[in-house]
């Protein structure tokens, strides 16, 4: 559930700061001053600072999961569902940046701490969802055989520090980044590499139905 009012100003503004100083030289305090209300106002609505984080990963993957389901259920093929997973990994760092961004940096302390345990959930339900749509490829003969377990993990561990050099007014956009990695991990995959050149049109049906579905639920 998003949160209104008070409570999401708090979040938003955790968010912006983890984004741009890292979990460590965040505090309340200067939240607080930001916001004028008092450091009180926020342990009333997130406790600790961990909960504060835990809130910030539970929103954000909650979106990506939302996502993802409707890319999958948008494409029609394996392939084409791939290519829009891979798609919107690059288009987070502009459509919902500074959230993006403080999750990959503080991706390490979210491993095992207690207050994670939800968010780390949903990372598995959204690791599970991009393992179906390779093992749905493999089966119909589209992908070749290969290692689920791993290719997901290579492909995840391809997207996670894009935050430390993507620049989103720099002269590549982020459907061009998308465009070479859809070639770089589909290339590898495919059994009929033709059909590539569809899938890396920065114009076409897959980055569109990606855009549509990062629109219905983040409003971006």
């Amino acid at each position: 559930m998003a949160r209104t009012g008070r409570a999401g100003d708090i979040l938003a503004t955790f968010t912006r700061y983890v984004a741009d100083r890292g979990y460590d030289a965040t505090n309340f305090s200067d939240i607080a001053g930001e916001l004028g209300l008092s450091k009180g106002t926020i342990v009333h609505h997130f406790g600790t600072k961990d909960r504060l984080l835990a809130a910030l990963h539970e929103s954000y993957m909650r979106r990506r999961l939302a996502e993802a389901a409707l890319i999958r259920d948008r494409l029609a093929t394996p392939t084409r569902q791939m290519a829009g997973l891979l798609y919107a990994f690059v288009l987070y760092q502009v459509v919902d940046r500074e959230a993006t961004v403080a999750f990959q940096r503080e991706v390490v302390r979210l491993a095992d701490h207690e207050a994670m345990a939800e968010g780390r959930r949903m990372r598995a339900e959204y690791l599970d969802l991009v393992r179906g749509v390779l093992s749905a490829g493999v089966a119909s003969g589209e992908f070749r055989a290969c290692d689920v377990e791993v290719q997901s993990l290579l492909i995840f561990g391809s997207a996670q520090w894009a935050w430390t050099w993507f620049d989103p007014a720099g002269p590549v956009s982020a459907e061009q980044v998308g465009a070479q990695l859809v070639d770089l991990v589909l290339s590898g995959l495919l059994t009929r590499r033709t059909r590539l050149s569809r899938l890396t049109d920065v114009d076409g049906k897959v980055v569109r139905a990606v855009r549509q579905s990062i629109a219905d639920v983040t409003g971006s």
